[in-house]
């Protein structure tokens, strides 16, 4: 399983043709005690950088856009009742969609894990 992001501090698991989609440690950092999560529906088809959910923190609200384009196949219905765990646990069961990836070469424009950490050391 590899891992990609975005400069929006988007990730994606790819495993195969399917991808799980959160935001980073830093972006929920940023955001503070994130209290409401909006989810897109399953089904809806997304292009690259559309946005795919809405988080409310008490600071902000943020959208999430998707990293590449595909199809929701899943939500995570755990963060209608339980926001927080956006904070408690972002790169793991903080998850927002899992999605079938409809173009894996978008993949290529997004950054490893030494990439993504070197671009956060610089903002």
């Amino acid at each position: 399983m590899s891992i990609y992001f975005t400069e929006d501090h988007e990730w994606i698991k790819v495993d195969g043709d399917k991808g799980t989609v959160g935001i980073s440690p830093y972006a929920a950092k940023q955001l503070g005690d994130v209290v409401y999560v909006e989810l897109p529906e399953i089904g809806r088809d997304m292009a690259k950088g559309d946005e795919a959910a809405v988080v409310e923190s008490v600071k902000a609200a943020s959208e999430v856009y998707s990293p590449v384009g595909g199809e929701v196949t899943e939500v995570n219905e755990k963060l209608e009742d339980a926001p927080e765990t956006v904070n408690a646990s972002a790169d793991g069961d903080g998850w927002f969609l899992k999605m079938t990836i409809a173009d894996s070469s978008e993949l290529e424009s997004l950054m490893d894990e030494a990439k993504y950490k070197e671009y956060c050391d610089g903002l």
